[in-house]
């Protein structure tokens, strides 16, 4: 297997950059730690494709000195002003670095030896959803507030504000090692919709995206409905979120079907699948052309009664209802309630083929590598895992845990896990390279073993048992996934799980992650969370698209019943996580 170099002939790169030095010559451009924009992926088992047309912008920040904060949480976080009712965001403290020993020994000096081995980014559960689509199922709110969310009509602007943050960042905060690319860990999509999907090849890879559907002139949904339910931000009506504090907001709905224009990353990128990204519904087997008569149809149920939403909510967050039988049921028999609204053959589900065309399609190649992650032999074998090279001394590894068999939470099918088994082992009689392993779903939330559907004979596997192969592998260094919408890191006795918050649910971050030999035998992985590049502050009279930005956070924050405790603890935020070399 061909080895990545840096494009500079003259820069060392396991000496250029140290912990409390500056970086050399060529800093900046993506080049030093594998995957740069002038080039494509090199995989480990599969060819990437052609490398993309574009370098990466001249005017792409200077790599500092090192460490740095700014633009990261170790700078700054937002947080609320008073107490009680809605709640306005402003700057907060910092949160500061933690030292987690669990798997080593933190020895003195190691800021002075350190060298990057990789530098890179994780999205996940971004969740750019279509609000007005009819497949939603925004009604058993009526149950649990989770089903809809106050700040979900913004979602296109927050992640473009997110890729504003990442373009702006000068490197990897800890090292200052150029970064290298991203990787967004699953539901990247909320409703498993060919809209959606489109709505996020185009936000990561640049261009305008006009987050509407249906009517082309005006929104069609559950916040100009008229029901209490839902906070009507253009409305003079006492709804229910407005007696806990929430604005009326004349322009809203107007300013949020507005086109958004993305920059793109100006990094490569990969993609790994999540539930809401295969099934409808984001537990729904798929294959089923009820759900695409629903979503492209004309008709979408807003309310419901309450104990009907408390029988369907069980049934779903239970995983009684894989196929969506009762929901059919349900539609079905308020079919007479439902509102009439503009069909959109837009809004169907895409099957993995269509996931897999999307990626491949030239138009959202962006700044690399085309497929990201996926070629044309995933689309013929139907399959989406991969690996790819994330730098010299780096493996990259993303999964598929999504269960095909329905339900939210996860599992691996027996031939995956295999081809995980097969090539952790090609990896330790050949380069011996550290390995990452990308995937959505937690060791936590993989214990749905349904059978595939297409594959009804064949085992699945759980996360625990998932942990176990990646655990008798040492070069594996660090699982990194989301799903759980918290920041949770995990030791395992040889490596680390680092699981992150969602940019839907407040706080709305996303993670920088550093890989060094400290030379002294240990290895650390360094995490630092970031937030978007919108003020923490809002203001209710702009509504541009960094106003809208903005006010997607401190709704997100000021969500009825939102959990408290996704931040996670200062051991699962800003982290050095120290582990064995093997």
């Amino acid at each position: 297997m061909s080895r990545i170099r840096s494009a500079a002939a003259t820069f060392d790169r396991r000496t250029f950059l140290t912990a409390t030095g500056a970086v050399g010559a060529a800093t900046g451009l993506g080049l030093a730690f594998g995957v740069g924009p002038d080039r494509p992926a090199q995989a480990a088992t599969v060819t990437s494709g052609p490398a993309p047309a574009a370098p990466v912008p001249v005017d792409a920040p200077a790599v500092p000195r090192t460490p740095y904060h700014r633009g990261t949480t170790l700078g700054g976080v937002s947080a609320p002003r008073g107490s009680g009712g809605y709640r306005r965001l402003a700057d907060g403290p910092a949160w500061d670095r933690v030292v987690r020993a669990d798997l080593a020994t933190a020895h003195g000096g190691r800021d002075r030896r350190r060298t990057a081995l990789a530098s890179f980014v994780q999205f996940t559960d971004l969740h750019l959803v279509d609000v007005q689509s009819p497949l939603r199922y925004e009604y058993l709110r009526a149950e649990t507030a989770s089903a809809w969310r106050p700040q979900e009509a913004l979602s296109v602007a927050g992640v473009v504000s997110l890729i504003e943050r990442v373009n702006a960042l000068p490197g990897g905060p800890a090292t200052g090692a150029p970064l290298s690319f991203v990787m967004t860990t699953g539901d990247n999509t909320d409703n498993n919709s060919k809209l959606e999907l489109e709505w996020f090849l185009t936000a990561m890879s640049g261009g305008r995206i006009t987050p509407n559907s249906g009517d082309p002139r005006r929104y069609e949904g559950v916040q100009d409905s008229g029901h209490k339910l839902y906070w009507q931000p253009d409305s003079a009506l006492r709804d229910a979120d407005k007696k806990l504090g929430f604005p009326q907001l004349d322009g809203f709905l107007q300013a949020a079907i507005r086109t958004v224009h993305s920059p793109g990353l100006r990094l490569p990128w990969y993609s790994t699948v999540g539930n809401h990204d295969s099934l409808p519904g984001g537990c729904y087997a798929p294959g089923d052309s009820f759900w695409t008569e629903i979503a492209t149809g004309g008709r979408k149920l807003e309310t419901l009664p309450a104990a009907e939403a408390a029988k369907v909510w069980k049934a779903v967050k239970d995983g009684l209802d894989p196929k969506g039988a009762d929901f059919k049921r349900l539609l079905k028999a308020h079919a007479k309630q439902a509102r009439a609204v503009t069909p959109d053959e837009r809004r169907a589900p895409f099957t993995r083929a269509e996931y897999l065309r999307a990626h491949l399609d030239p138009a959202h190649t962006g700044p690399g590598p085309h497929g990201h992650g996926y070629t044309a032999a995933h689309l013929d074998t139907n399959r989406l895992y991969y690996t790819f090279r994330v730098s010299d001394d780096v493996l990259g590894i993303s999964l598929d845990t999504t269960d095909p068999g329905g339900h939210y939470t996860g599992s691996v099918g027996d031939a995956q896990l295999r081809w995980l088994e097969r090539t952790l082992k090609e990896n330790e009689k050949g380069e011996k390279a550290h390995v990452l392993v990308f995937s959505h779903h937690t060791s936590k939330t993989m214990n749905n073993t349904r059978p595939d559907p297409a594959h009804p004979q064949e085992r699945r596997h759980t996360g625990a048992e998932l942990v176990d192969v990646l655990a008798a592998h040492p070069r594996v260094v660090g699982w990194i996934n989301g799903h759980s919408h918290k920041n949770d890191i995990v030791a395992h006795g040889s490596f680390w799980e680092i699981s992150t918050a969602s940019h839907i649910d407040f706080p709305q971050l996303a993670r920088v992650i550093e890989l060094v030999d400290n030379h002294d035998g240990t290895l650390s992985l360094f995490t630092t969370l970031v937030e978007s590049a919108a003020p923490h502050r809002t203001d209710f009279s702009d509504l541009s698209q960094t106003g809208l930005a903005a006010l997607y956070r401190e709704l997100s924050f000021n969500a009825p019943e939102a959990r408290t405790d996704l931040a996670g603890t200062a051991r699962d935020r800003n982290v050095e996580l120290l582990l064995k070399r093997h």
